[in-house]
């Protein structure tokens, strides 16, 4: 019998849900990790995060501070993707934007998707709409057009409430 993937990919505003103490957020971090899952983080994710940090307004400086200070004390790991694959990830994101599966302003979340899928992360936890809302069979078939592993999106309340 296959050995189950128990790793999680969040994005950044998963980490901001965090780094702001939302219930929610550490209650679904601390019930996974409990259970034995990976939390981790790509590039993409750490890039958002730096780059708020670094030109936010001052709440998101501040969120984004926190995030990058307690991503470690939360457990959570970062993973990076060879060079050929950060090509992988854009010419993916560009799909999704073609097949009007993620407004165009929405980039980095093509990629996170990417990444991901990059990775052998089956499921990727947003707390956003857009890629919470994409419907899940187009998302399929962007996938395996690109021979990628499906990602799966779930926000981390319907998680929480699949374990009970």
């Amino acid at each position: 019998m296959a050995k189950p993937n128990k790793r999680l990919a969040l994005n950044a505003n998963l980490l901001f849900d965090l780094a702001s103490g939302s219930d929610i957020a550490h209650g679904f971090r601390e019930a996974f990790q409990q259970r034995g899952y990976f939390l981790e983080v790509g590039p993409t994710v750490l890039l958002e995060v730096h780059y708020l940090h670094e030109h936010g307004t001052a709440a998101q400086r501040h969120l984004a501070a926190t995030a990058l200070t307690k991503i470690l004390s939360w457990k959570i790991r970062p993973f990076d993707l060879k060079a050929v694959e950060h090509g992988i990830a854009e010419q993916f994101c560009l799909r999704l934007h073609r097949k009007g599966l993620l407004p165009v302003e929405e980039i980095n979340d093509g990629l996170i998707l990417a990444e991901t899928a990059l990775a052998e992360i089956p499921v990727l936890v947003p707390s956003d709409r857009h890629l919470l809302d994409i419907e899940e069979s187009q998302l399929r078939l962007c996938f395996d057009d690109a021979d990628l592993p499906m990602v799966s999106c779930f926000h981390p309340r319907r998680l929480v409430q699949a374990l009970r």
